[in-house]
């Protein structure tokens, strides 16, 4: 992963500092947080950087940096800023009835009327479009399940099993040429992008850094363990019909090699089995546990179909124009 080059004031002075040796107290210099945060490229950006520390790491960057005073605490105030954001669009239900948090998760699914872009790209989506939106979602689908993951020490009991239960299909049950985010990169090769891990980081917008940091920061909050339990769970509830329509797309294109679609067959199949598991036993679980725990898994769901609407529609608008929904057009691999 390369360091981003389109960066804002902010991103910039990040990853200036960043660039240094740690314990440098003046990274969290006052700047002024925008309005919009789920909205503003640079803090996106600069979150997203703050968050890899956590994964893979910058390159040239001191991995000490992800524990620094300095940088947490800039993180920190990223982090308020975008929390108070996301809970404006999705607020967090006062009550739930830990029995019926299936049909809780099923309401959230329901309310969701944004536009769908897999069943554009199953109908009508042409190669570019389709190459546009694995650039799109390769920030996440390259460390599938890794956010998740930082949940599984902060639970206990049935959700911990159940939490388990899906990560180990996600990391490919033991088999590495089985595992989601490898099998994504051979589907952006077999369309001829680049499948490194961060490469398409300069042109991705606003709406799509957010959707990746969201899980991120639920991850990495033992505050938010159920919340990212919900986000999981609405996300494997999601996930079969789309990816249907997305093989079916692809093919309908003439990719129809395994390398094209396997990614795609895999979740009809793994997340038809997962939903029950994430929706009864994880989310279900929790709410059981504490009802408390069941209303920050709803909220976490919530959260996640009101910033995932926000990108999907930001992406249909900009193919309504006829204009890329990305920041620059992607480079192929060539």
């Amino acid at each position: 992963m390369g360091l981003p080059t389109a960066r804002g004031p902010l991103t910039e002075r990040l990853l200036d500092v960043i660039a240094g040796a740690p314990g440098r107290g003046d990274v969290a210099a006052e700047e002024r947080v925008p309005d919009d945060v789920l909205g503003d490229e640079d803090v996106q950006l600069a979150l997203y950087c703050c968050y890899e520390l956590h994964y893979r790491g910058l390159p040239g960057v001191d991995d000490a940096w992800e524990w620094d005073p300095g940088l947490l605490a800039l993180r920190g105030r990223l982090e308020r800023a975008f929390e108070q954001d996301v809970r404006a669009v999705a607020p967090r239900p006062e009550r739930v009835d830990p029995s019926r948090m299936d049909d809780a998760l099923r309401e959230i699914v329901r309310a969701d009327d944004g536009p769908s872009l897999s069943a554009f790209v199953e109908r009508e989506a042409d190669a570019d479009q389709v190459r546009e939106l694995l650039v799109h979602r390769s920030a996440y689908q390259l460390k599938e399940a890794d956010p998740h993951s930082f949940a599984l020490p902060r639970l206990w009991g049935r959700p911990k099993a159940a939490m388990v239960e899906i990560q180990v299909d996600e990391y490919g049950a033991g088999k590495p040429d089985r595992i989601h985010a490898d099998l994504f990169a051979a589907t952006m090769d077999e369309l001829d992008l680049d499948p490194r891990y961060g490469a398409y980081l300069d042109v991705l917008p606003a709406t799509t850094l957010a959707t990746v940091n969201l899980a991120s920061f639920f991850g990495l909050h033992r505050r938010l363990r159920a919340a990212c339990a919900g986000h999981l769970a609405l996300t494997e509830m999601t996930s079969s019909v789309p990816s249907r329509r997305y093989a079916t797309g692809l093919r309908r294109l003439g990719f129809d090699t395994a390398r094209a679609t396997d990614f795609f067959d895999e979740h009809v199949e793994a997340d038809a089995v997962h939903e029950s598991i994430a929706a009864v036993d994880l989310a279900g679980g929790l709410a059981h546990q504490d009802p408390e725990l069941g209303c920050d898994a709803l909220f976490g769901a919530a959260a996640l179909a009101a910033v995932e609407g926000r990108f999907a529609a930001a992406v249909d608008a900009a193919w309504a124009d006829g204009r890329s929904s990305l920041r620059a057009a992607p480079v192929a691999a060539g």
